[in-house]
């Protein structure tokens, strides 16, 4: 029996590798997919192959995940309950795709991950999946062996000769990506304490980001960030740039209580840097571009939206209607929006486009264009059913 293995070289995974070998007879083919996540890739490929996996394969998904994936995230304005953008839910369906792509490669049997049984994870990355590959077997050890804490772990990776941090433990379960770096457990679970100032590790805490804030501008070619600032950038060196301008200003923390997919609410503190300043400046420019109706009704497909990729279902024949929904909206979506940021802080400084729907000479408080005697028709056949309703003695209470 071969098995790929969704692997990131921290305590579970390794420890993932022998159990699967002791208790499936497995050979193990370790899969580590290159997100962004910052980490130094070609070590955590010889630290599969020490733990017994027999090949380990460093898939490099940056430019697809921006592509593919968060440009089609930011052109559906999706955020998951007002707050969440969405940055560990998006990367697991390309992650999902990686491990099918790898299954088919090297002719496994099976994949298999270290989510636990109480997360979203679990969902995501199994029906990612199974919507490339339904005849996989996918192994989720969490769910099946006796091991029930690190302590544990830890003895069994002693045990099978693993190594492992022996250092103090970073108290936090931390996700990281070209998108956001999450942070939960530890003091987070707590819900009335206030998140500790330590827990930080991309953006610049806003008390301690200058006080001075600068000046952003992202240009658009229908609804994808094409520009910095007036120069042109490929999407994986754009997000790289934005990330670091908006980090450096304190912007993109995020610190909530979300109900996970199970049923249980679960507290984390998310860091999205560029995400927040990409959402917000291809927000205006929408409201620059798109008439009332297509701008309220594409709010009710993102709230869907968002439900959609936060539950794991990213390749759902759903998801990918309201995505052909969204892609029509955004044909004329050109143009460049400015944003100010400050310690924290993001504001709008203006949109342009050649497709903009604003027309001074209409909507100008001066003299402009406008018939305002035309108004007078509209309103009284606009309130008739009020009208009708008040001669009938129907009255408000």
């Amino acid at each position: 029996m071969r098995v790929v293995l969704a692997y990131s070289g921290g305590l579970d995974t390794s420890v993932i590798v022998p159990w699967l070998r002791e208790h499936y007879g497995a050979e193990v083919v370790a899969y580590v997919a290159d997100v962004g996540q910052g980490e130094d890739l070609e070590a955590v490929r010889q630290k599969a192959l020490r733990s017994g996996a027999a090949e380990c394969l460093v898939d490099d998904l940056r430019l697809p995940f921006v592509r593919d994936y968060l440009f089609p995230l930011i052109q559906s304005g999706a955020v998951y309950e007002s707050k969440y953008l969405l940055g560990t839910a998006i990367a697991r369906p390309i992650i999902a795709w990686g491990l099918a792509r790898a299954a088919e490669r090297f002719g496994a049997d099976a994949v298999a991950h270290g989510a636990t049984g109480r997360g979203n994870d679990q969902v995501r990355f199994e029906v990612g999946v199974l919507a490339h590959r339904p005849d996989l077997k996918i192994i989720a050890p969490w769910r099946e062996w006796d091991l029930r804490s690190r302590e544990d772990e830890m003895a069994y990776a002693a045990e099978h000769g693993i190594e492992v941090d022996q250092g103090p433990r970073d108290p936090y379960s931390r996700d990281g990506n070209l998108w956001h770096l999450s942070h939960e457990g530890g003091a987070l679970e707590d819900p009335g304490a206030p998140p500790p100032p330590d827990i930080l590790r991309w953006v610049t805490p806003p008390k301690d980001a200058p006080a001075e804030g600068e000046e952003i501008e992202i240009g658009f070619e229908a609804g994808r960030p094409v520009s910095v600032d007036g120069e042109a950038l490929e999407p994986v060196a754009l997000l790289e740039r934005v990330n670091q301008r908006a980090a450096a200003q304190g912007v993109g923390i995020v610190a909530m209580l979300e109900n996970r997919l199970l049923g249980m609410k679960s507290r984390g503190v998310y860091e999205t840097p560029g995400g927040t300043i990409l959402t917000a400046a291809h927000r205006d420019l929408e409201e620059l571009c798109l008439d009332r109706d297509t701008l309220h009704f594409k709010a009710h497909v993102a709230l869907r939206y968002a439900d959609l990729v936060y539950d794991g279902l990213w390749f759902s024949p759903l998801r990918e209607s309201l995505q052909a929904f969204i892609q029509e909206t955004q044909r004329y979506l050109t143009g460049t929006a400015r944003l100010y940021m400050r310690q924290g802080a993001v504001a709008s400084r203006g949109a342009r486009s050649r497709f903009s729907l604003y027309k001074p000479s209409i909507s100008t408080f001066g003299v402009g264009d406008l018939d305002h005697s035309a108004a007078s028709g509209f309103i009284t056949c606009y309130g008739l059913p009020t009208r009708v309703r008040a001669m009938l003695g129907r009255l408000p209470r």
